[in-house]
């Protein structure tokens, strides 16, 4: 899980060293590591959190020569792979969303054109990298004349068509989500969904913590792969517990402290007589 305050800006002079350093470390336990791509707002001089249609076409070249030089840097770095930020509320997840994009010209209309931005970056970075692109993508949204679960495939397609080599599945604020909606995750059949629709590697996004109930999804759907975050914030070696006893749970509650407060630490384990317990 990354934040603001302690997430690495691609020019911080000494990114490409220390991303090296990481590299390496993850790397001796034969382990991929991928690094994400994504900003929120768009800011020009004194224009602040700009909207889509204000964009001139030297914009749209500023973010994606912006991508193109920061997935360079991340490949010369040793990483695997990188995600580019298409969903949540990302500024490319709204640049392409039709509930936000009211552009007239190349880069708006139909879904084709709000994804053209995407587009390019992909071409150029594939043709100039070695990296496995993943597109982090919301299955849907609950704004006025959004995002449809019919256009997220769409977009998939195009996705894939056009070089990406695998998706994540999300949808925006999920942190919120995922603290209202314990049970019946409406991502499962959204993702099954585009899954059924595409022939690149699918992962569901958020909301998984228990490991009878991630076998049971993965021996009983379509979907292979699943993310998780929180929870190593929580326990980062949780999954160690999980293989030695075969029923685990993770201690995260989802109460999304770690995320509100920017620490990246989680602030319930220090005071949880019940977490020392469940860890003698």
């Amino acid at each position: 899980m990354s934040f603001q305050k302690y997430t690495h800006t691609i020019n911080f002079n000494r990114f490409v060293r220390e991303a090296k350093d990481l590299t390496d470390l993850v790397h001796v336990y034969d382990v991929p590591i991928f690094a994400q791509l994504g900003f929120v707002q768009y800011n020009k001089r004194t224009e602040q959190n700009m909207k889509s249609e204000n964009l001139s076409i030297d914009d749209i070249r500023k973010i994606q020569t912006d991508f193109i030089i920061s997935a360079q840097k991340i490949d010369y770095a040793g990483f695997d792979g990188i995600q580019i930020a298409l969903g949540n509320n990302y500024f490319l997840s709204r640049f392409i969303n039709p509930a936000f994009n009211s552009r007239n010209d190349k880069y708006g209309g139909n879904t084709l054109n709000r994804l053209r931005i995407v587009l390019e970056i992909i071409k150029v970075i594939k043709q100039n990298t070695s990296l496995h692109i993943n597109c982090r993508l919301n299955a849907f949204d609950d704004s006025q004349d959004g995002m449809t679960i019919d256009e997220t495939i769409e977009i998939a397609k195009l996705l894939e068509k056009h070089g990406a080599d695998s998706l994540q599945i999300t949808r925006p604020r999920s942190p919120q989500f995922y603290t209202r909606n314990t049970e019946n995750n409406p991502l499962i059949d959204a993702t099954e969904k585009i899954i059924e629709e595409i022939g690149i590697p699918v992962i569901l996004g958020g909301g998984a913590r228990n490991q009878n109930e991630i076998n049971e999804l993965l021996n009983e759907t379509d979907i292979d792969y699943i993310s998780m975050q929180r929870p190593f914030v929580a326990d980062p070696s949780f999954l160690v517990d999980w293989q030695i006893k075969g029923d685990g749970e993770s201690f995260c509650q989802a109460c999304n402290n770690c995320y509100w407060k920017k620490t990246s630490t989680c602030h319930l384990k220090p005071c949880s007589p019940e977490y020392y317990k469940n860890s003698e």
